[in-house]
C-alpha cells in the first residue's frame, strides 16, 4: 500500500467514530499505530486532559519501558505538555539543545536513545483536548510536511473524539476515556501474549485484536482482557455456548 493510500485510510478510520460501537480507545490505539507507520517515528503517544485538567497518556503504541518512563515525565513537561498548553505545534529541533525548563525530560529521553521531540495539539477551534507526541532515535527531525501532516490528523482525531462526545451521552464518553488509562496495560499485554502464542508480531497481534473486535462488536478492552485471562480470542457473540444452548446460528 502506497503511502498516500495510508494517509487516506488514516482520515476514513479518523471519522468513523459517529457509530452507536465507538470504542474510544481502539481509536486512540489506532491513532498513534498510523502515525508510527507514516511518519517513521520510532515511538507515538497520546497525552489527554479530558475529561479533566490533567494530563494522561491512555494510548501509546509501543509497551517498552523506555517509552514508559519518557511518558511519565512527559506529563509534567516537555513538547507534548507545551503544545497542549499553547496549542500548538512544537518542535525544538535536536534534544541535545531543547529548552531548560525540559530538563528531566530530555535526560530521561535521551538517555532513552530518542534524539528528536516533537509534539502537535489535539485541538478544535478553541478547545485543546490533548496532545500528540512523536519521538524519534535517527539523526534527522521529523520533516515540516510530515509534522504538518501529524497536525492534520490530531484535528481530525480531536474532531472525532467530540463528535462522539456530543452523539452519545457525555458520562458515556468520559467513562472510556477514564478507563483508557487502565486498559492500556491489558491491552499491550495482550498484544504480547497473542504474538507469542500465534508466533506473529506485535503489530500483527494488534491487527487481529482490533479486527476481531470490530468484526464482532466487542470493545477492544474486553478482547484484551479475555486474551490476557485465556490466552486466545474470545470467541463471538454469536458462538457463545449459551447461545447455542438456545438454538441461536452457530455460524461465525
Amino acid at each position: 500500500m502506497s503511502r498516500e493510500q495510508k494517509i487516506a485510510e488514516t482520515f476514513v478510520e479518523l471519522a468513523d467514530t459517529l457509530v452507536a460501537d465507538f470504542d474510544v480507545i481502539d481509536f486512540l490505539q489506532q491513532l498513534t499505530v498510523r502515525c508510527r507507520d507514516i511518519f517513521a517515528v520510532t515511538d507515538v503517544a497520546v497525552l489527554l486532559a479530558y475529561p479533566g485538567p490533567e494530563l494522561y497518556s491512555p494510548a501509546p503504541c509501543d509497551p517498552s519501558p523506555t517509552l514508559a518512563a519518557v511518558l511519565d515525565l512527559a506529563l509534567r513537561e516537555g513538547p507534548a505538555l507545551d503544545a497542549y498548553r499553547t496549542a500548538g505545534i512544537v518542535s525544538p529541533g535536536n534534544l541535545a539543545n531543547a529548552p531548560a525548563t525540559w530538563r528531566e525530560f530530555t535526560v530521561r529521553a535521551r538517555e532513552s536513545g530518542y534524539t528528536y521531540a516533537s509534539a502537535v495539539p489535539l485541538r478544535l477551534r478553541q478547545e485543546t483536548v490533548g496532545s500528540l507526541l512523536l519521538l524519534r532515535a535517527t539523526d534527522s527531525p521529523l520533516p515540516a510536511d510530515d509534522l504538518a501532516m501529524a497536525q492534520a490528523f490530531a484535528d481530525a482525531a480531536t474532531i472525532g473524539l467530540l463528535h462522539a462526545r456530543t452523539l452519545k451521552t457525555a458520562d458515556t464518553v468520559n467513562e472510556q476515556l477514564h478507563a483508557a488509562l487502565h486498559s492500556r496495560i491489558s491491552i499491550e499485554q495482550a498484544k504480547g501474549f497473542l504474538a507469542a502464542h500465534r508466533n506473529t508480531s506485535l503489530d500483527e497481534a494488534f491487527a487481529t485484536m482490533r479486527g476481531h473486535a470490530r468484526r464482532h462488536r466487542l470493545l477492544l478492552t474486553a478482547v484484551a482482557r479475555h486474551i490476557v485471562d485465556t490466552g486466545d480470542l474470545p470467541l463471538p457473540p454469536a458462538a457463545s455456548p449459551d447461545r447455542h444452548a438456545a438454538g441461536g446460528p452457530a455460524n461465525d
